[in-house]
């Protein structure tokens, strides 16, 4: 069970670790979140990070986090491809078949427009039986997911509220995550041409029909497969 932060003081200090607790989400999230300059932190003599408490609590009311509660918000469940049943907390459950799960891929769609991303998550059933889909919002969820385990893809949009996509990206280079991340980003003809991204990012037109985006993800899997070995018999 996590353990619950007690109300104290505006101007008390929190451990990146009481953070996490708090807010109900892993120590890299807000490690992530502090690079993002999304929570600020100062440093002590030692070099540990100190966040403010007020900071912690604005981030927890924002995220619709009331006090004491560490359950992350609704729209912070992944969404898997094959849905065979829903739990009562809300968070949908993986159907399919156990014995390849171990090659699943997972991808993590981050975009703000709700149409789009049903109709991006329909398109990509065809490939339930090779991926696991998570899906997000905004830059804010989309850190917890990349916190709690990084995608092998990430499709993002760079027109994001709040923290743009541009900004999730720098974060995310700047804690040597994009490694061993493939990154799809979507933008609008006249902003990809000037925007400046990391190495190794392929850029994808706004608008993208959905079944254009399966089509760049199937191709992905295809190139996935034939690196790891995997041959259809």
């Amino acid at each position: 069970m996590a353990q619950v932060i007690p109300i104290g003081p505006a101007n008390r200090l929190l451990t990146t670790r009481e953070a996490a607790l708090r807010l109900g989400v892993s120590l890299r999230t807000v490690q992530l979140w502090v690079e993002a300059s999304i929570l600020p932190a100062s440093r002590t003599p030692g070099g540990h990070r100190r966040i403010p408490y007020g900071a912690v609590e604005a981030l927890a009311l924002n995220m619709g986090l009331g006090a004491g509660e560490v359950s992350l918000a609704p729209n912070v469940a992944p969404v898997p491809l094959q849905v065979a049943d829903t739990s009562p907390s809300g968070h949908a459950k993986l159907a399919g078949n156990s014995a390849r799960l171990p090659t699943r891929a997972d991808v993590l769609l981050i975009a703000d427009d709700p149409s789009w991303l049903e109709g991006s998550v329909h398109a990509l059933e065809y490939f339930s039986d090779n991926l696991t889909l998570r899906v997000a919002d905004n830059g804010y969820v989309g850190l917890i997911h990349i916190g709690e385990r990084a995608p092998e893809l990430l499709i993002i949009s760079l027109e994001l509220p709040g923290m743009d996509g541009v900004q999730l990206l720098r974060t995310l280079e700047t804690m040597h995550l994009l490694d061993d991340i493939r990154v799809m980003a979507i933008t609008s003809t006249g902003n990809g041409a000037k925007t400046e991204l990391p190495d190794g990012v392929e850029k994808l037109p706004w608008p993208i029909s959905h079944d254009a985006l399966a089509v760049r993800v199937g191709r992905w899997l295809l190139s996935r497969q034939t690196a790891q070995g995997v041959c259809d018999e």
